[in-house]
């Protein structure tokens, strides 16, 4: 670990000097992308250079207990150093856990309705609402993309692009089935009903990170359904985009513009090709071990929301959390922090193994 950090310190020493070079300033792209890294390993270094002081402080306080008069405050100084050491050190092990490359970026959301009828359609309105209400609580825009709506509150389907710093760190782990046990208000007899929505987090991807083949996509356009007044009904501005090689389709029907559904659908189609190579590259890396807390695997039951008993379980880290009214508020923080966490405990425990 410690040869790590001294690489990664003298690497932080190089970025240093290059992003003070007149000449690097002057290229703008050059300059940028150095500012970043240097950004990026800032906390490691600061870290390491915290653990270095308290290891010397240690060290002359050692040097110190051999005079009788300096005794006393060299064993408090040992103390405190023998105390703060181990913690320092569990710090950078953190720390040094390679970060997702896609943690900053902003998200697509899909919500989709599964099993359940009506009362699923109800349910993936329920997550949507809040999704959204968590995006307020972080100061985050939604943008609606697509949706079809069933008339009374619900969703057979809706897609929403996330925008705010660290979206996809936050709602990354969301990805999954989520099942809903309640009594429908259509259900006379009381009965309780279970149903479930399956939710995918796509992060969205600039042009660089992946290229389409323009004649790899079939473009159909047709009126929109959605809302938007009279205009979306009578011109043709909706866009489905087909990617033929792997039968991926994306469309978008909220704009008036034919030009910007088109763009939103193609962000939209490359988020989609992005995870399907994310999830590939992901599995090599883990030497085909899969992630417990961040698979993102469409078909698992990750959560279940209970409302007899008031209960949200997540199934992935057997955490449950009693306050069903504030979570569908979109106070999902406590929930989205100990998943983080469990995700940071096992990737630690999987880079000791190896």
């Amino acid at each position: 670990m410690f040869q790590r950090l001294e690489a990664v310190e003298k690497r932080y020493e190089e970025l240093t000097q290059k992003i003070a070079d007149p000449d690097i300033i002057s290229r703008t792209s050059e300059w940028t992308a150095y500012m970043k890294e240097h950004a990026e390993i800032e906390e490691i270094v600061l870290k390491y250079k915290e653990y270095k002081k308290v290891q010397n402080n240690l060290k002359e306080a050692e040097e110190m207990i051999k005079d009788p008069e300096m005794k006393a405050l060299a064993e408090e100084e040992i103390i405190k150093a023998k105390e703060e050491l181990p913690k320092i050190e569990e710090e950078l092990k953190i720390l040094l856990i390679p970060k997702d490359p896609d943690d900053d970026k902003n998200i697509i959301c899909e919500i989709r309705a599964g099993a359940g009828g009506e009362e699923a359609a109800l349910f993936a309105g329920t997550l949507f609402r809040m999704y959204s209400m968590y995006a307020e609580h972080k100061h985050w825009k939604i943008e609606i993309l697509s949706e079809n709506a069933t008339g009374i509150g619900g969703y057979k389907e809706i897609s929403f692009m996330v925008t705010g710093k660290g979206a996809y760190s936050r709602l990354k782990f969301e990805s999954g089935v989520h099942r809903v046990q309640r009594v429908p208000e259509t259900e006379a007899s009381g009965r309780i009903h279970t149903s479930t929505a399956t939710v995918a987090v796509l992060p969205v991807v600039e042009d660089v990170q992946i290229e389409i083949n323009p004649a790899d996509i079939k473009l159909e356009v047709f009126r929109s359904s959605g809302a938007g007044g009279q205009h979306v009904n009578k011109t043709s501005s909706a866009v489905r985009l087909i990617h033929i090689p792997t039968g991926i389709v994306a469309e978008c029907q909220t704009e008036r513009s034919q030009t910007q559904n088109r763009e939103y659908a193609m962000r939209l189609l490359k988020s989609r090709l992005y995870e399907i190579e994310k999830n590939k590259r992901d599995s090599e890396l883990a030497n085909e071990r899969k992630s417990q807390v961040g698979s993102g695997d469409r078909s698992e039951k990750i959560r279940t929301y209970n409302y007899p008993q008031g209960r949200i379980t997540d199934h992935r880290i057997g955490l449950s959390i009693y306050q069903m009214e504030d979570f569908l508020n979109g106070n999902l923080d406590e929930m989205i922090d100990n998943l983080i966490a469990a995700d940071r405990a096992e990737k630690l425990q999987g880079s000791e193994e190896e």
